[in-house]
């Protein structure tokens, strides 16, 4: 499975779970740490945890089990690191304050631009 379809695999994952304000960004061009950054919002810290359980059991199934899961125990913020995407479930307020859309947006060819779904 190459990266685009990783993205298009999280990325319907979170869908399934009702995530919402989900964004894919190519960031290919930027950093040799990932091809693609997720961002996605769950309403409420079991919320935000069921969505990184479903993408996780996903991404496992289909031969790419996560190399490591961060902020788990608080809810807020978890990143699920699958090596080529990383994706990052936040509380809308974490969201809103640390704005990543924005930080990895900057300097992105227009047709690299981000994805909303």
């Amino acid at each position: 499975m190459n990266s685009k379809a990783l993205s298009e695999l999280v990325v319907e994952a979170l869908d399934d779970v009702k995530a919402q304000d989900v964004v894919c960004l190519d960031v290919s061009e930027m950093t040799t740490v990932t091809d693609y950054m997720i961002v996605a919002s769950g309403t409420s810290n079991r919320h935000v945890q069921a969505l990184v359980e479903k993408v996780a059991e996903q991404a496992k199934a289909a031969g790419r089990p996560p190399i490591g899961v961060e902020g788990e125990e608080g809810g807020e913020w978890v990143l699920l690191d699958l090596e080529d995407a990383l994706v990052h479930v936040m509380q809308p307020k974490v969201r809103e304050f640390y704005n990543l859309e924005k930080l990895w947006s900057l300097g992105v060819s227009p047709d690299a631009a981000a994805t909303d779904h």
